[in-house]
């Protein structure tokens, strides 16, 4: 009987890291599929053949759709959506306010380095959980810039994340 347990617990702290990966493999061979219907396209192109054009295109089209659906999926699998329906009922909490930084706006994504100024003490997100923002990992904080919200890997200074109009 105990060892029954002990594997229960041990499958039960397994699983969701099974989930994320999966997940995220997911997401990955959408996106090469994506592209390997893209150099489809271009060869239908190429050819000159309407109904192989057409074709392509209906195909191209499916693994865009499927790529949207997974990564929905994933958001709300991992909680990713809550916070706005949060900050429909709470307007106040996310009121945009009279904020300026003393550098322009710029628009980051996922995977780009970005200066320590950006992601400075005076910039993080002290309380997430008060936003209902999606938890982070060690060495990762979220960052308000301008109306977006940006996480980022503060020990190497990469975007990992980013909730554009966070901020109303």
């Amino acid at each position: 009987m105990r060892s029954f347990i002990i594997t229960a617990l041990m499958a039960a702290t397994v699983l969701p890291v099974a989930a994320q990966a999966q997940s995220a493999g997911e997401i990955r061979h959408d996106r090469r599929e994506i592209r390997e219907q893209r150099r489809d396209l271009d060869r239908a192109y190429r050819s000159g053949d309407p109904n192989r054009i057409r074709a392509e295109h209906r195909d191209l089209r499916e693994a865009r759709q499927e790529y949207r659906e997974d990564v929905a999926d994933r958001n709300r699998r991992f909680g990713r959506d809550d916070w706005r329906g949060w900050r429909d009922r709470n307007a106040r909490l996310y009121a945009a306010g009279d904020w300026r930084a003393p550098f322009r706006y710029n628009v980051f994504r996922p995977g780009v380095r970005i200066a320590p100024s950006y992601y400075g003490t005076r910039y993080v997100v002290v309380d997430p959980w008060r936003y209902h923002l999606p938890p982070v990992r060690f060495g990762q904080s979220w960052v308000r810039h301008y109306n977006d919200v940006v996480l980022v890997d503060t020990r190497r200074g990469y975007v990992v994340d980013v909730i554009r109009g966070f901020y109303r």
